[in-house]
């Protein structure tokens, strides 16, 4: 007998219909108690200084000012940092970026928080702030000695080769700008405990380090979160504002709200790393890939926070799914005066990637070649040539097939034909299209943050209750998992319940983040449900003597054991009069994987996921603005738990990946303030600039050969990737100006401005 399954079924996100009524309820639609304060924060109008005096006497007397904190009040750790120390929550002597937090005052409303703390009067000495990855790099202004990563003698086989190309290339940086900003509700308890909401991607690090804050124990401190309003990295480590907030509710005694509006979310918080690549390639006449050598470098802001680990993966990706005999990597993080660069969905994977994939573009513009052909010569093969440049053998490659399944069902060579005859005829519109792949690796390359926790409680009327250590961020994470929960007990979808993420129910929880929330969280929850399955089968043998060697099955509300049939709510009913236990806690691990950060070898991902887009896309030569026509994707999902969330997860991520890649332009001028710190001056996607025709499909020969949940692979990071194939469409249509002849210079974010840039320089008009 066969289980009645709820997997690859189109169930509706559990807080779906919430979402557009807008009832879902976030951290700032929480009632506040009685006599709540609200929060403010004064930050550094200067990028690089010597604090020389900082006056808050009309601070303090403000309206409506209860309490004023800076770096004096700090009972504990003055440092937010997750994995180094140098995020000071309030720093002593010396500013390092614009918009550093220097001081906070609690008010009876937030109005007049904010207007208090513009009365600050802050003395500086100036000093000479580094904002660039090349000012950086030339003062040798780094976080850490640069790293080097050698495979086989790339400079020899560069050197033997018969074509050489030399070049450079930049990828921006990236505002987050979730649709909920940093936000926190802070609520003081008894024996100077604290009840904490915040919106956060990692609970169970917010409690660690605002317990380290105060000089308490964990112990005393309870994260809730119930759902954020999207993260995408953001909110993994960005710790200061629940600080903040934290700090000015114990000082105060009292509840405090503490939310950044948008210009200051974006002023203090940091953004995506910002990454230039210098490379020098040798390759043969079909463009394979002899020898690389390349220098990667990006810009981290004034402290480590997550660079290390994001650079990481960054030189872990470069191969992106080409196979790179031999290689040699040096990697240098650039300390600047600017906020701490972070965590963004791809987590460094992406600027690896773009590297590569603009040196294999410009191989094949070099031989007059269709780069789909240069880049599908240099795939990983399936029995040779498939082992990568940190050691570890890909045993589910799926891309060779999964690629030309796309360039079939997207006509792209019939397309490409049609594009270059537009381009013959049309003198101020050119058109453009390119199909590029993704491998992606997913764990945490931290080994010990691939382990989850989960609760889970059966009432004595069958209904389920469940909490674990992820986070919904509108991904649909605690819709999957209750599908697995129902699964696997038989019951209806609707008898499972999951509530906030609770630090006090599950502890010790790694961040959701890494595209591994589900896989991790899931799995986790499944454990705790096998717990309680098997103190029910014990306990339905022994009462009803059941003989079978055979595991009961659970299906539409029953239990299946033997030749008996047992109603699911009666026998929970039994089992709590017998003094059956009905509740346990879940745990999981990631199994097989291993990774020494020094040697940079062994196996840091437990799987890779799949896919590929291609991009049509159509320029105006005198405006420089590009418009997608058509976008094509097949996205390995392995076997979807739910695909609607899949699609949701795909069609989202390549459009963010789109923005990234095309318009949105994080600028900081030479004193190093800011300059698109508003939804006025930074521009995200709108419904207008999604493509045209828009066909996004999961690969129907998917499955994950790992055991994870239900065979599935996850739709979090890589269908970011996917819209590198936008920006090369780009760099294609600007290349049918010179009849395909010449190759263009061309940097990401491809905005208008630097896609006539673009054209001037190939044109020699500059």
């Amino acid at each position: 007998m066969k289980n009645e399954m709820l997997f690859n079924k189109n169930l509706v996100h559990d807080s779906g219909i919430k979402h557009v009524s807008g009832f879902a309820e976030y951290t700032d639609d929480i009632s506040e108690p009685l006599n709540t304060l609200y929060g403010a924060i004064g930050w550094s109008k200067k990028a690089h200084a010597k604090i020389k005096k900082i006056d808050l006497d009309n601070v303090r007397k403000s309206e409506g000012v209860i309490s004023v904190v800076m770096y004096s009040d700090i009972p504990g750790r003055n440092d937010v940092g997750p994995v180094f120390d140098g995020d000071p929550i309030f720093p002593k002597t010396k500013v390092e970026y614009y918009g550093q937090p220097l001081f906070a005052v609690a008010a009876t409303s937030m109005e007049f928080a904010r207007k208090a703390v513009l009365k600050a009067k802050i003395f500086y000495q100036e000093l000479k702030p580094v904002i660039t990855i090349k000012d950086a790099l030339k003062k040798k202004s780094l976080l850490f000695d640069p790293r080097i990563i050698k495979k086989g003698n790339a400079s020899k086989k560069i050197n033997n080769s018969k074509n050489r190309l030399k070049g450079n290339f930049t990828t921006g940086s990236q505002e987050h700008f979730y649709l909920e900003g940093q936000v926190a509700l802070v609520i003081p308890k008894e024996d100077n405990n604290f009840l904490i909401y915040s919106s956060t991607q990692h609970p169970s690090e917010t409690q660690q380090i605002l317990a380290k804050m105060l000089n308490q124990k964990s112990n005393s401190i309870d994260v809730l979160v119930r759902r954020i309003g999207g993260g995408f990295g953001g909110k993994e480590t960005n710790f200061i504002t629940a600080a903040i907030c934290c700090l000015l509710s114990h000082k105060t005694k009292k509840p405090i709200k503490l939310r950044l509006d948008r210009d200051d979310d974006i002023i203090i918080t940091g953004k995506r790393h910002d990454f230039f690549s210098d490379y020098e390639v040798g390759f043969d006449e079909k463009g394979r890939i002899n020898g690389l050598k390349l220098k990667l470098a990006s810009r981290c802001g004034m402290s480590p926070d997550l660079s290390m680990a994001i650079n990481e993966r960054a030189l872990l990706h470069i191969d992106n799914a080409y196979f790179l005999r031999d290689l040699e990597v040096k990697n240098y993080l650039c300390k600047t005066n600017t906020a701490s660069s972070t965590a963004f969905r791809g987590f460094g994977g992406n600027q690896g990637m773009m590297a590569i994939e603009n040196i294999l573009d410009n191989i094949s513009r070099f031989l007059k070649k269709d780069p789909a052909e240069v880049r599908k010569i240099n795939f990983y093969g399936n029995k040779d040539r498939n082992v990568t440049h940190y050691g570890m053998k890909i045993t589910d490659n799926v891309i060779n097939e999964l690629f030309e399944n796309l360039k079939i069902k997207s006509n792209y060579k019939k397309r490409s034909q049609k594009i270059k005859q537009f381009n013959q005829i049309n003198k101020f519109k050119k058109k453009g299209i390119a199909i590029t792949p993704v491998k992606f690796g997913i764990s945490f390359t931290t080994i010990h943050l691939n382990q989850a926790g989960a609760l889970v409680h059966i009432y004595t009327d069958g209904s389920i209750h469940m909490n674990h250590g992820g986070i919904e961020m509108g991904q649909g994470t605690h819709t999957k998992i209750a599908q697995l929960v129902s699964n696997s007990l038989g019951v209806p979808y609707e008898k499972v319940k999951i509530s906030a993420t609770n630090t006090s129910k599950v502890p010790n929880t790694s961040a959701s983040a890494a595209s591994s929330t589900t896989d991790l969280n899931g799995a986790a929850t499944l454990n705790a449900v096998s717990k309680i399955k098997s103190n029910l089968n014990n306990f339905i043998r022994k009462k009803y003597k059941i003989f079978s060697k055979n595991e009961p099955m659970y299906k539409s509300g029953h239990i299946y054991f033997g030749n008996r049939v047992f109603n699911f709510d009666q026998i929970i009913k039994e089992a709590y009069l017998n003094r059956v236990s009905l509740s346990s806690s879940g745990f999981y691990s990631t199994p097989k994987i291993n990774f020494n950060k020094k040697t940079f070898k062994g196996r840091p991902f437990y799987y890779f996921c799949y896919g590929a887009a291609v991009t049509e896309v159509t320029i105006d030569t005198l405006t420089g603005e590009s418009v997608l026509d058509r976008v094509d994707i097949l996205q390995d999902a392995g076997n979807a738990i739910n695909p609607a969330l899949e699609h949701g997860q795909i069609e989202g991520g390549f459009v963010q990946g789109q923005g990234w890649l095309t318009m949105e332009e994080v600028i900081w001028g030479d004193d190093g303030k800011i300059k698109t710190f508003s939804p006025s001056t930074y521009k995200i996607p709108a419904v207008t600039d999604i493509p045209k025709i828009f066909n996004v499909e999961i690969y129907k020969k998917g499955i994950n050969v790992e055991k994870v949940v239900n065979k599935a692979k996850t739709t979090g990071e890589p269908p970011l990737m996917l819209a590198m194939s936008v920006f090369f469409a780009i760099k294609d249509a600007i290349a049918s100006i010179s009849n395909y002849q010449k190759t263009p210079n061309l940097d990401a974010p491809a905005t208008a401005e630097k896609i006539l840039l673009s054209i001037k320089k190939l044109k020699n008009i500059i």
